[in-house]
């Protein structure tokens, strides 16, 4: 029983890791859109409000998929549902 349950606490903590790694890809998309939203006011000053807006939008999307991912892992490392199954 020790030996299932040091298992589960292994996998557990490497799926919170690889889970924690969901964070590399907002970081790298909002970086890619701030840069682009800029390049765009730019090249057309008047539109900034639409881009701006736009822009945050799209962000906070992004974002969510790195929050999910965090939550996960919290999940993972602190509650650990799994435990209770064996």
């Amino acid at each position: 029983m020790e030996l299932a349950k040091a298992i589960v606490l292994a996998a557990s903590a490497i799926g919170a890791g690889l889970a924690m790694i969901a964070g590399i890809g907002p970081g790298i998309g909002e970086g890619y859109a701030v840069g682009k939203a800029c390049e765009s006011i730019g090249r057309q000053p008047e539109s900034s409000g639409k881009v701006t807006k736009t822009m945050f939008i799209g962000c906070a999307v992004a974002e969510s998929t790195g929050i999910y991912g965090f939550v996960v892992a919290l999940i993972l490392l602190f509650i650990n549902p799994f435990i209770d199954m064996l």
